[in-house]
């Protein structure tokens, strides 16, 4: 158990997230300077066998549709979602910051490895956010498929996705289905387009 003194043994919180990825659920954190934290544990409610399957869950693996990258300046938060994405089969690659996610998907450009999707933190204090940095990335790959993230919904983005460049959007906190269900959306629509013929709308 960890220590639960006044000044801790910074043991707490990966204890937390060790047993929670265990048991297949996740946490998100939200914490503002001065007024507190707000820690949100999920956890499944059941795997009964015999269970129908979702929808989404029927068109075949996620894991065969390439790998994301994802930008957040939030450790925890990049962990976390990392955390989840493996779990849906991905391996991802990080960013904390708009220009350190420009200059990964340009590599991976180089290399011929482009990112099947990236995912961008709309905000990031003190550095270039999803907002700014996704011309740049489309003026690399126009067919870049987006997905903005926030915990702001009231933000024009979240609203109107394709009028700022995205492909979907993903509201903080995560949920796994969500997640599943945007990146479904974003790279069957990527897969389809990969598989018309050249000239062909």
């Amino acid at each position: 158990m960890a220590n639960c003194t006044k000044d801790g043994s910074g043991l707490g919180l990966p204890t937390a997230y060790s047993i929670v990825k265990r048991h297949d659920g996740h946490i998100t954190v939200r914490s503002t300077p001065g007024k507190g934290t707000e820690m949100v544990f999920y956890l499944l409610a059941s795997k009964a066998d015999g269970a129908e399957p979702a929808a989404e869950d029927m068109d075949g693996p996620l894991a065969c549709s390439g790998r994301p990258l994802l930008m957040d300046d939030d450790p925890i938060v990049r962990e976390v979602l990392s955390a989840m994405l493996e779990q849906l089969g991905f391996e991802t690659e990080e960013a904390h910051e708009g220009m350190e996610a420009l200059s990964r998907y340009e590599k991976a450009l180089a290399a011929g490895r482009p990112f099947a999707a990236v995912i961008l933190d709309l905000t990031v204090p003190g550095g270039v956010g999803g907002r700014e940095i996704i011309q740049k990335i489309r003026a690399l790959d126009p067919s870049v498929r987006a997905i903005a993230s926030s915990g702001y919904a009231n933000d024009p983005v979240m609203a109107q996705p394709h009028a700022f460049g995205f492909s979907g959007v993903m509201a903080k906190p995560y949920r796994m289905e969500d997640l599943e269900k945007v990146l479904r959306a974003v790279l069957r629509n990527r897969l389809e387009r990969d598989r018309k013929p050249h000239g062909k709308p």
